[in-house]
């Protein structure tokens, strides 16, 4: 579905992504793991199109996105939720769910769309009218998952779904995300809580300063006893 080759990604003249090359296939799940400042966040928003590569490829679907403007890449259907929620705080649940939809014209669908977000989410549902800049730090991550579904992606691009949550609501997001992917969407996580992301995935990939350097079924990284050491805290 997504074939990422040797893409170099720059910030002025710090080079963020040395060479990248991945691959997700269709229904999958893959995480990217790795410390702070790797590089995950910078490859989820060069897929997007918020950032441009210097060099390398990006396929989707089998055509070439790298460089398209992020609204041609949502409509093609990739879907991206970004790290600190980013939801408008100004809007209700439901105005942010609508926006989420802003480049579909089939209302009908949109409709049923919205029903299954909230079926997902029976919160938003219940806080519908409320502003979104008073919801909790775990239902703005589900507002921005849900306003992400509503794009109707096949490729969904999570970046720190966990981050900054209680353990409870960490797990809830988790079983979600399992949901989402057995409907039938393809995910790409990126994740610090490596057990979490690894207990979810089919494969992933470690990321050091800007490098994928293991790769690898998830399964085989979280038995792997150096992965353990350096990534999972030594359990």
């Amino acid at each position: 579905m997504l074939k990422v080759n040797d893409i170099n990604v720059y910030y002025g003249n710090i080079h963020a992504l040395k060479g990248v090359s991945l691959e997700v296939k269709e229904g999958e799940i893959v995480t990217l793991i790795g410390a702070n400042g790797a590089g995950k966040s910078t490859l989820l928003k060069t897929l997007s199109g918020l950032l441009k590569p210097k060099s390398g490829s990006i396929e989707y679907l089998q055509a070439a996105v790298s460089g398209k403007a992020p609204q041609s890449i949502v409509k093609a259907g990739i879907s991206h939720v970004p790290e600190g929620r980013r939801v408008f705080a100004n809007m209700t649940v439901e105005e942010n769910l609508e926006l989420g939809a802003y480049l579909r014209k089939d209302k009908k669908e949109i409709r049923k769309d919205l029903d299954k977000v909230y079926e997902l989410f029976p919160r938003l549902l219940e806080r519908r009218k409320q502003l979104s800049g008073t919801l909790s730090g775990g239902e703005q991550q589900m507002l921005a998952m849900g306003r992400a579904i509503m794009a109707k992606p096949k490729l969904l691009l999570l970046d720190e779904p966990s981050m900054g949550l209680a353990p409870l609501m960490v797990k809830t997001i988790f079983k979600i995300v399992e949901q989402i992917n057995q409907a039938g969407t393809t995910v790409l996580l990126v994740e610090q809580n490596a057990n979490m992301a690894l207990s979810i995935a089919d494969r992933a990939y470690i990321i050091e300063t800007g490098r994928v350097e293991i790769s690898g079924s998830a399964a085989e990284l979280q038995a792997s006893e150096q992965i353990k050491k350096a990534y999972l805290g030594g359990i």
